[in-house]
């Protein structure tokens, strides 16, 4: 199997696991509180990567890491905390993932803002098409009525705006040094944050540990998928093929998260709801397809 087939794969494995991540978290979230949620998926998520890095010997490069490389680490464990809350706190309040994962599609457009602002990369017609589109389909989603700002959106939008701004300046930084830190050390770093944030917060709110039985099950299932499956796969995805190709892959989530929705909880979008998502998954492959055109652009 050569190198680009497998990172076709690993972004298809990485797109099935986060899609199912949308219902299992959904599924505790509306029996546990999200302190709770957090020690269980990211304690039993810690379980998994750890052995999976102690069978592939994945942790002795730690000991040669310079001062600069650890630094990075608590950058990123900050980012990460500050973006999963705000991800699963969406989940969490918007009653169905399919309208959740819809409206997260907006993360492209976070993505290409940090690139024109910092990177000072050009935004082709394509991609600025795509922007308009994808910020078109989420305001169909998102919006209520009224003009007031406050009340003009479902309740919910604000935490995926969060967490897209949050997840791209990670997804940024995370490419630019996933050679050096490897994959499985940049998902063991993110995971053991979370466990230790959500600990605190346990104690802090006093909450308990002590879970209904139904929950347990959907974050045992849900860690593999969550903090293992979705950040391994789609972390060696990118070692093999390039980020465009894997956004690609990636697009297709919402539609993946939209049968899953109506299997396990037998909700279904609106139809507005659909037409919105549908415009906003057309949006994000024109900014894909604009970013993979710029690139023929450059190497010729």
């Amino acid at each position: 199997m050569n190198n680009q087939t497998k990172g076709y794969l690993l972004a298809f494995a990485s797109v099935l696991a986060v899609s199912n991540v949308f219902i299992f978290s959904k599924a505790a979230l509306n029996e546990v509180s999200l302190p709770q949620f957090g020690v269980y998926w990211f304690g039993f998520g810690l379980i998994w990567i750890i052995l999976y890095g102690i069978k592939n010997k994945s942790f002795s490069k730690i000991k040669y890491f310079e001062r600069k490389i650890y630094f990075l680490f608590i950058v990123l464990g900050i980012i990460e905390i500050a973006a999963t809350t705000f991800f699963y706190k969406s989940i969490a309040t918007i009653p169905n993932p399919a309208i959740t994962s819809f409206l997260g599609n907006i993360s492209p457009i976070f993505v290409l803002t940090l690139s024109f602002i910092f990177l000072k990369e050009r935004l082709n017609t394509l991609e600025i098409i795509g922007v308009i589109i994808a910020l078109s389909g989420a305001f169909i989603i998102g919006y209520k009525g009224g003009t007031n700002i406050n009340d003009m959106f479902i309740d919910g939008v604000q935490y995926i705006v969060l967490y897209a701004f949050l997840f791209a300046t990670s997804s940024a930084i995370s490419k630019k040094y996933i050679k050096t830190l490897s994959p499985i050390l940049i998902a063991l770093n993110r995971t053991i944050f979370l466990f230790i944030f959500s600990v605190i917060a346990m104690i802090y709110l006093q909450e308990s540990l002590t879970i209904p039985s139904s929950a347990l099950k959907n974050l045992l299932f849900g860690s593999v998928l969550g903090p293992f499956l979705t950040a391994i796969t789609g972390l060696l995805a990118i070692q093999y093929i390039d980020l465009s190709k894997k956004s690609i892959i990636s697009s297709t989530k919402s539609l993946f998260v939209l049968l899953g929705a109506y299997l396990y909880f037998g909700v279904f979008p609106k139809t507005y709801e659909i037409f919105g998502g549908l415009l906003s998954i057309s949006g994000v492959l024109l900014i894909i397809f604009g970013k993979i055109k710029q690139k023929k652009s450059i190497n010729k």
